[in-house]
């Protein structure tokens, strides 16, 4: 039923641009459909029309010495375009207006590791540092370069809140209006982040899902024309800018892959993406092809796909949302099924954590490593240490825990028990009095 309602949407309407004849996407070949099999040529569409499966980016990778396509990647910008040649943009992209998102820290978490009690390296990819300070910056620098290629004038998205402000942002610096949909009762300053670069924000009365059915129907309407949805009729190309944190992250480890990631799950991309990106290195020669195990994260108040992991099912059951992790609070996440064949298949699992859990682990990143990560990155941590704590995430190998915002933007998870230590009076003797020495 999922991918029938999406199929429905796949065609061009009045509210699509003609797609160009010739398309400048670098060395993206066409869209080939997950299920099926099935090859279109590049458009604003996303599901395949034969069997309703989701269409993905298809490439003509560059082919020739590993080393030669290595050295070329370290000499480019500090940003993703050092990839370009892998990803669905034109050459040129390095000198378009963007945010230029990406390289952004792997930071080697001593102090953390050993307080969970691990024993190899322990990494956290550390994508707060990126301009709008989460992961959402990257796709979105993608679907800018589709939305360019197919004519759209206005970028639009659905959103728990990262990808408004990310859309935002991005629309300003790239010289496109933008109208952006949240659910209404989003953390606050993940509302104003989104509001201030000037463009439209329209809150939903409900949850994620209803803002998405929303915008599945405006995508259709006239009211839409040269409207690109980034996360909808952008989202082959939306999607792939993920992949660019597999890239940084075995360059970050001398081209090597990690034994083992925790990533969070929303929709599921991010993590499917990762995992495609990694195979492309190992397909390119760029590294050393070894077993590496994925493993999910999700908050007990929306993990359907974690739930569906444990039971054994392949089809993911939707849930309606309860969580302080709104950004991962996608009750119908569409690449839920295949995060459940990733990650089985790579031998790791998927987990959620309470709320509970998800705080004390974003105080204990935040402790231990001085990164103040949001409830999503509360969520990755916090399964982290349940799965090193129950045997099931060996501690002695090469770890990688993705952080994918800043606590700035969740600080309601936090503020009731964190604040001042003490309130004293200017002087020594309050100070010795509070305990404090």
């Amino acid at each position: 039923m999922r991918r029938k309602g999406l199929a429905s949407m796949a065609v061009q309407t009045d509210a699509t641009p003609e797609t160009p004849a010739t398309v400048d996407l670098g060395s993206a070949s066409g869209l080939s459909c997950r299920e099926c099999g099935e090859t279109v040529r590049l458009g604003p569409v996303f599901a395949c029309q034969l069997c309703f499966g989701p269409l993905e980016v298809a490439y003509d990778l560059p082919t020739g010495d590993p080393e030669s396509l290595r050295k070329r990647i370290e000499n480019g910008p500090a940003n993703i375009w050092r990839y370009a040649p892998l990803l669905p943009v034109p050459a040129d992209v390095a000198d378009k207006p963007n945010l230029n998102p990406g390289w952004t820290k792997l930071v080697k978490a001593d102090n953390l590791a050993r307080e969970l009690g691990v024993t190899g390296a322990l990494y956290v990819k550390d994508d707060s540092g990126n301009p709008t300070h989460s992961f959402k910056d990257r796709v979105v620098a993608q679907a800018i370069e589709a939305a360019r290629a197919f004519g759209f004038t206005t970028l639009s998205c659905s959103s728990t809140g990262n990808l408004a402000g990310a859309v935002g942002a991005a629309a300003a610096r790239a010289g496109f209006r933008s109208c952006v949909f949240i659910p209404h009762d989003l953390e606050q300053g993940k509302v104003v982040m989104a509001a201030v670069y000037g463009g439209e924000l329209v809150g939903i009365e409900g949850n994620y899902d209803d803002v998405n059915r929303f915008c599945s129907e405006l995508i259709g309407d006239p009211v839409g024309e040269g409207w690109g949805f980034v996360n909808v009729n952008l989202r082959p190309y939306y999607a792939e800018g993920s992949k660019t944190l597999a890239y940084e992250i075995c360059e970050q480890l001398g081209w090597r892959l990690p034994d083992q990631l925790v990533i969070p799950i929303a929709s599921g991309s991010q993590l499917t993406k990762i995992d495609k990106g990694l195979q492309e290195l190992i397909k390119l020669g760029l590294v050393e092809d070894k077993p590496y195990k994925i493993f999910g994260a999700q908050a007990e108040g929306c993990s359907p796909v974690s739930v569906a992991f444990k039971a054994g099912h392949d089809v993911v059951r939707p849930q309606k949302p309860d969580t302080i992790a709104k950004s991962l609070a996608i009750g119908n996440p569409a690449d839920g099924p295949y995060v459940l064949d990733i990650c089985r298949r790579t031998g790791g699992a998927v987990e959620d954590v309470t709320d509970e859990e998800i705080v004390a682990a974003v105080k204990l990143l935040a402790r231990t490593e001085g990164i103040f990560t949001e409830t999503a990155g509360g969520t990755t941590l916090g399964v982290a240490k349940k799965l090193i704590e129950a045997g099931v995430i060996d501690p002695s190998l090469t770890t990688v825990v993705v952080n994918t915002g800043d606590g700035l933007k969740t600080l309601d998870a936090v503020v009731p028990t964190t604040g001042m230590s003490a309130v004293i009076r200017p002087n020594l003797d309050s100070f010795r009095e509070a305990g404090l020495v």
